[in-house]
């Protein structure tokens, strides 16, 4: 290249860098689609290659986990029933797409198995891909498959970071005390011990008891437990009144107050 032409070309360099910089369709100035890939060096003579990435189409998958799998971890065996693009000698007849020469193609149905791992610090909508495992493209790549987690709800158990559990005593075990087992998502025992009053949403905290933390999965979080009192649903008797009035030996109490505000 000569230096005069080097030198128009530099310009015109200079000039495309301002137009993106002043936000301008550089490619309407080049007069070229916007599907064109555009190579420039102030070495050589610009390249302008049309190139098309033609892709199958992506699969997302939601993939329901139950959360005791979550806590403990597993391996989910999926059956993929695959749509395979697959080239055939001859001119076929069959579900044909393209022919090319004395070739066919046509779509074929495979199952593969695939593997999941779950692991136990796996949160909902992340997502598990598999490279190549989408919709078939006959003159492309074919997209991905990719399985996005959703964690199945549990009737006793609630993971936000921590893992949560409610408990029902009657109104005699908050007053006295309770012992008693929950069995966890694994089935060991969380024992609970309590030998104090237990006043409506009291929580207790069981220190790694939890799921593995997501920044450390060698380390556990709590367990948090929150205690509801089911007070008798019978009208007390005058006689019981008075002896639970003489029993707890309480003035009343009556204060109106914000509770939002922990005052």
């Amino acid at each position: 290249m000569a230096l005069q032409d080097l030198g128009t070309f530099c310009l015109l360099l200079l000039y495309l860098h301002g137009a993106l910089i002043a936000r301008q369709d550089f490619y309407k100035i080049l007069w070229v689609p916007q599907s064109a890939s555009i190579v420039i060096s102030c070495l050589e003579e610009p390249l302008i290659s049309k190139t098309n990435f033609l892709r199958g189409s992506d699969i997302i998958v939601d993939l329901e986990v139950p959360l005791d799998e979550v806590y403990a971890g597993n391996f989910v065996e999926v059956v993929r029933n695959k749509p395979v693009a697959r080239q055939f000698p001859g001119k076929q007849k069959r579900n044909c797409q393209q022919k090319c020469g004395l070739h066919s193609w046509a779509q074929v149905n495979e199952e593969p198995t695939l593997e999941v791992e779950i692991e136990p610090v796996v949160r909902d909508g992340m997502e598990y891909p598999f490279i190549g495992e989408g919709d078939p493209h006959v003159d492309a790549e074919p997209g991905d498959l990719r399985f996005r987690i959703k964690v199945v709800k549990h009737p006793v158990f609630e993971r936000k970071g921590d893992l949560y559990t409610n408990v029902t005593v009657t109104l005699v075990e908050s007053l006295v005390g309770f012992d008693m087992d929950i069995t966890h998502l694994d089935g060991h025992s969380v024992h609970i011990f309590q030998d104090k009053i237990t006043r409506l949403g009291t929580k207790v905290w069981k220190k790694g008891e939890g799921l593995p933390n997501f920044d450390n999965n060698n380390i556990k979080n709590s367990l948090i437990i929150t205690f509801h009192v089911d007070f008798p649903k019978e009208q007390l008797t005058e006689e019981a009144r008075e002896g639970i009035k003489q029993l707890l030996k309480q003035g009343s109490l009556q204060k109106a107050y914000n509770g939002l505000q922990g005052y």
